[in-house]
């Protein structure tokens, strides 16, 4: 059998590792994020709410609405737009994950296997895991940073009709079409340093937390490599990634949303350290954890429902555990 014969005949997942763990991730975070969303869709109603700049400028006279707390305003959601704008926003936020999550699983695993490589007796030092988990979170965020922008701006479409604003967009496309024909490709990635500066630290409390924790399991507890041990590290690496990303997120969400002038310039805010230090002069460091519950609450069930998935559709197409 000629060498291209003996390619052809091995199996998908060993013929293009990296295509085929980027599908994988992809396909499981797109169930995890459907699964999660309406409560990403309240965390980030919670986090522009009371926003100081806005009323500094104007743009919510007379429109503030007070801060309900995450059960109230999920219900509030229901009670005004009805229960299916729970899920707006979910078709950027399926494209977002597939770019996302494929770019950093992939990129992580080569940097953890081939650039800064493991240790003699397997384990991966915890230096290198936050270095790999950063790096990682950081270059796929970049790749996403349109579609988070649009699944942002859709998510306030339902509270700008209850304001009697006029909607902005008729659908995905058209938001992307609106996004680029009025702020250009700059405009596309708007908030994307925020945005990178969140997925670097949220990586390094999911992807450094869940591949610490799991590997230490293995190497120090009777517990072996099934749901269990996944379970119990998705866990803390959902905890983790909540505390860490909560501030960046939030200061990413406002940038996204914020008004902008014919050049793509944001009106409120000049960067992404303006708006954390308007934030905290105009409403505490504390508003820096605005939609903190809903955040760790999605988390956690995101970590767990993506990790376990991932993992057992891994071991279904014949993929080593991650």
């Amino acid at each position: 059998m000629s060498p291209a014969e003996e390619e052809k005949s091995l199996p998908l997942p060993e013929r293009w590792p990296r295509a085929s763990k980027f599908a994988l991730s992809a396909c499981a975070a797109a169930v995890a994020e459907l699964v999660t969303f309406p409560l990403d869709l309240t965390k980030t109603r919670l986090q522009v709410q009371g926003e100081a700049a806005g009323h500094r400028n104007g743009a919510a006279a007379g429109q503030a609405v007070p801060y309900r707390g995450m059960l109230r305003t999920a219900a509030g959601i229901v009670r005004e737009e009805g229960l299916g704008k729970l899920w707006q926003g979910a078709t950027p936020a399926v494209y977002r994950h597939i770019a996302y999550s494929g770019v950093r699983m992939v990129a992580y695993e080569h940097l953890r296997d081939s650039v800064l490589g493991r240790s003699e007796d397997e384990s991966f030092p915890f230096w290198k895991a936050v270095v790999g988990g950063m790096s990682a979170g950081a270059i796929g965020q970049f790749f996403a940073s349109p579609t988070d922008l649009v699944k942002v701006q859709m998510q306030m479409e339902g509270k700008r009709k209850l304001e009697g604003k006029p909607l902005r967009f008729r659908g995905v496309h058209h938001a992307f079409m609106k996004i680029l024909s009025e702020g250009g490709i700059r405009g596309l990635w708007a908030g994307w340093v925020p945005n990178v500066q969140r997925a670097a630290l949220v990586n390094m409390g999911d992807l450094t937390t869940y591949d610490s924790v799991k590997h230490f399991l293995l190497l120090n507890t009777p517990l072996v490599d099934n749901s269990v041990t996944h379970s119990i590290a998705s866990c803390c690496s959902g905890l983790v990634a909540a505390v860490l990303g909560t501030p960046a997120d939030v200061v990413k969400t406002r940038i996204m949303n914020q008004p902008r002038d014919k050049q793509g310039r944001g009106l409120l805010y000049k960067s992404s350290m303006d708006c954390l230090i308007q934030t905290v002069q105009g409403e505490g460091f504390m508003s820096l954890y605005k939609g903190f519950i809903p955040t760790w609450m999605r988390m956690a069930p995101w970590s767990l429902v993506f990790w376990l998935t991932y993992e057992q559709i891994r071991r279904i197409c014949g993929v080593n555990s991650f």
